[in-house]
């Protein structure tokens, strides 16, 4: 085992969604680990801002950069295949994959088309299984690959009027099992995050000075949003020889909104608790 557990250098990694949000922290902190960086995303104008972003100062000139961009749609399979081709030309091997490439349908289920239920499961299910297929064959080959997939607190508690995305991240969660089972023998690890609840253009609207963001906060014991790092953080360690036994797994990071039962309160609406004493009978 090496000296340090989190180091990253001579390993490269694609990252779906790599653009914004989640998957662009993702991308920082393997960068800030050691590893070379692909990201992908759909549109080229946020994909070339985030390279921008994302390079290092002192990398602006180098003519082999450790973080690249590429148009990526991870619906469809050709665009799956040229950025793991590019992967492998542009860094010599490919040994990491995160697919957090995602979208949403905000509306109640009973308005929810079934266009709309297909176009998110395309995104978020068959998306990944197609990356992590392409990935897995070169995995495979090489007899060793991680892959990180990116699930949600809604694969384990219900938000309301975003039942495809629900559906769809509970789906990511069976298909990280499923992989891990049949492909461990092949020396790939499949794990997954299911972030809490991280402010990013796909959900900021939804939870920044709304009602709904206001009850999250009232059920999450350390009573703040999360920070795309502390995601980070968690892919770092999937990544990383730390975890070199952790295969199968989906770790919450979610300030503890699953542990909350029933926890004190601030709500103006809710009546003072007459604390008692009460003495156990011994």
């Amino acid at each position: 085992m090496p000296t340090n557990l989190f180091d990253l250098n001579g390993k490269a990694a694609l990252v779906t969604g790599g653009a914004t949000g989640i998957g662009k922290g993702i991308a920082k902190g393997l960068l800030d680990h050691g590893a070379r960086v692909l990201i992908g995303s759909r549109r080229k104008k946020i994909v070339d801002q985030a390279v921008l972003d994302l390079t290092p100062k002192s990398d602006h000139d180098d003519p082999d950069p450790p973080v690249a961009g590429i148009t990526l749609d991870v619906t469809q399979d050709h665009s799956v295949e040229r950025a793991c081709r590019k992967a492998v030309d542009l860094f010599g091997q490919l040994d990491i994959l995160v697919n957090s490439a995602g979208i949403v349908a905000r509306q109640p289920a009973f308005e929810l088309t079934t266009k709309q239920f297909n176009d998110v499961h395309e995104t978020h299910v068959t998306g990944t299984l197609r990356c992590c297929v392409a990935a897995g064959h070169i995995f495979r080959e090489q007899h060793g690959g991680c892959i990180v997939n990116i699930a949600s607190i809604t694969s384990m508690a219900d938000m309301i009027h975003i039942a495809a995305y629900a559906a769809a991240k509970c789906a990511v969660v069976g298909l990280t099992r499923s992989l891990a089972n049949e492909w461990a023998k092949f020396g790939i690890r499949t794990n997954a995050i299911a972030p809490g609840f991280i402010p990013t253009d796909l959900n900021r609207t939804m939870i920044e000075n709304t009602d709904r963001g206001r009850r999250i906060l009232e059920h999450t014991p350390m009573a703040r949003f999360g920070k795309v790092e502390e995601i980070a953080g968690a892919a770092v360690f999937f990544a990383s020889p730390a975890s070199s036994f952790v295969n199968g797994h989906t770790l919450v990071v979610d300030g503890g909104f699953l542990a909350v039962g029933i926890t004190d309160t601030d709500s103006p609406w809710a009546a003072p608790v007459q604390e008692e004493v009460v003495a156990a009978a011994t």
